[in-house]
């Protein structure tokens, strides 16, 4: 229950520092990238557990044995984390390495190397949704008060890990610059065996049928919500309460439904229009 209450600044922006410090940032950022290494990008609530599985299942053939005996975050450690030396893992195959760090910590490192990045997005109401029943389970990360509020806090950029518009943004702006990959979480959704395939073809990792198949089956958000080995049931109810909420909520597109108004809804609409009129980027708000 270490510095449960501590919070970490950095690059601007903060970060939890039960699962941070100083020392650990600075080894995130000085990390020495390298050829093989896959690097899963993402903003919070924005589909990591799914692509760490994904990767997991890619890497394995379809094999769902390390996926159900191996704590996700053992498999697919975090950068910025502090016990990420403990679990990286050298000469088994490629280093599949979790970030949440915006691109102006990284991209740097990861423009002189071949390392593949992988970046998840997810339209943004949905995230705020996630991400409010996030706080409500982690006791590591601030109380928020009511869903308005934490949603003014969101569309501010005051949470913890910033502003979701910087992030993607950001991260988005360096796809000249990388091995890029971009996928959002409603592609997810809509057809998980394509994305699937289409992450393969990414990696350089060509898949039987049948292996497509077993990847699909042991990503799909049914089955991973129980798994203890991805749903961070693991993690003691101190630090994470699923008593507040599941962690595997819903993993649904569109649950921004049930929570906004129609006032929130237009409000959110403009703030979207204004910081993003320099992307291109198009989310989908619902699959109804």
């Amino acid at each position: 229950m270490d510095r449960m209450s501590v919070t970490e600044e950095f690059a601007g922006i903060q970060l939890p520092g039960h699962l941070h410090t100083p020392e650990s940032l600075r080894y995130a950022q000085d990390f020495q990238f390298k050829e093989g290494d896959v690097v899963i990008v993402t903003y919070p609530k924005s589909g990591t557990t799914w692509m760490q599985e994904i990767l997991t299942l890619i890497y394995s053939q379809g094999d769902p044995e390390i996926a159900t005996t191996v704590p996700n975050w053992e498999r697919t450690p975090w950068l910025e984390h502090i016990y990420f030396k403990d679990l990286l893992k050298e000469g088994e195959g490629p280093r599949i390495i979790t970030t949440h760090l915006p691109s102006e910590v990284l991209a740097p490192a990861l423009q002189d190397t071949k390392a593949k990045v992988i970046y998840i997005a997810r339209n943004p109401k949905d995230v705020a949704v996630s991400y409010y029943y996030f706080h409500k389970m982690a006791k590591f990360l601030p109380e928020v008060g009511s869903f308005p509020e934490f949603l003014q806090l969101f569309l501010e950029g005051k949470v913890h890990y910033g502003s979701w518009f910087d992030h993607v943004k950001g991260w988005h702006r360096q796809k000249k610059n990388l091995d890029f990959f971009y996928i959002t979480y409603e592609d997810l959704q809509k057809d998980l065996r394509r994305s699937i395939k289409k992450v393969c073809g990414f990696l350089g990792c060509p898949m039987y049928t049948e292996e497509v198949d077993k990847v699909e089956q042991h990503c799909r958000f049914s089955v991973m919500s129980q798994n203890a080995m991805v749903n961070y049931t693991l993690i003691p109810r101190e630090i994470l309460n699923h008593d507040q909420s599941k962690f595997m909520r819903k993993g649904i597109v569109g649950d921004w439904k049930e929570h906004m108004n129609h006032e929130q809804s237009e409000a959110f609409d403009e703030i979207f229009r204004e910081k993003m009129s320099d992307c291109d980027l198009k989310f989908v708000w619902s699959l109804d």
